[in-house]
């Protein structure tokens, strides 16, 4: 699989709450991650923000979904950048507070660095964190 195969596979693992095991394979090691947001700011590898996705998704807001807007891979970076908005309402248990019933509709971009062998080793998630959470009544 190539690099950008292996990205999108990893990113719509990931977006859809599957979890690490579906994720594993994509990336190396642990792999490294970084978010300049404050819901995410001690998350430092990837499986730990794997493992945030699959409870938001599955446990504070299923049926949660997202709309790919756009995707592209640059060779010369061997980066892989997705731009997709993530819809979900807080209806289940989890999150900071008990369910709010409100809805986010929260526009976020992935740039996945790929390592020699096609695999994710470092993600930056470009997300306007505080935005979601007013929308989710969290603050």
């Amino acid at each position: 699989m190539n690099s950008f195969e292996n990205a999108k596979t990893f990113f719509h693992n990931c977006e859809s709450g599957k979890g690490w095991e579906a994720c594993a394979a994509s990336i190396v090691g642990e792999g490294k991650f970084k978010c300049q947001a404050q819901a995410l700011a001690e998350v430092k590898d990837i499986k730990t923000y794997v493992d945030w996705m699959e409870a938001l998704c599955n446990v504070t807001m299923p049926g949660c979904s997202y709309d790919v807007h756009a995707s592209a891979f640059d060779e010369e970076n061997n980066t892989a950048i997705f731009y997709a908005t993530f819809n979900g309402t807080h209806s289940g248990d989890g999150g900071p507070i008990p369910p709010t019933n409100k809805t986010t509709h929260s526009d976020y971009v992935y740039a996945l660095k790929m390592n020699e062998q096609g695999k994710v080793e470092h993600m930056t998630k470009i997300w306007n964190g505080p935005w979601a959470l007013r929308e989710l009544g969290w603050m």
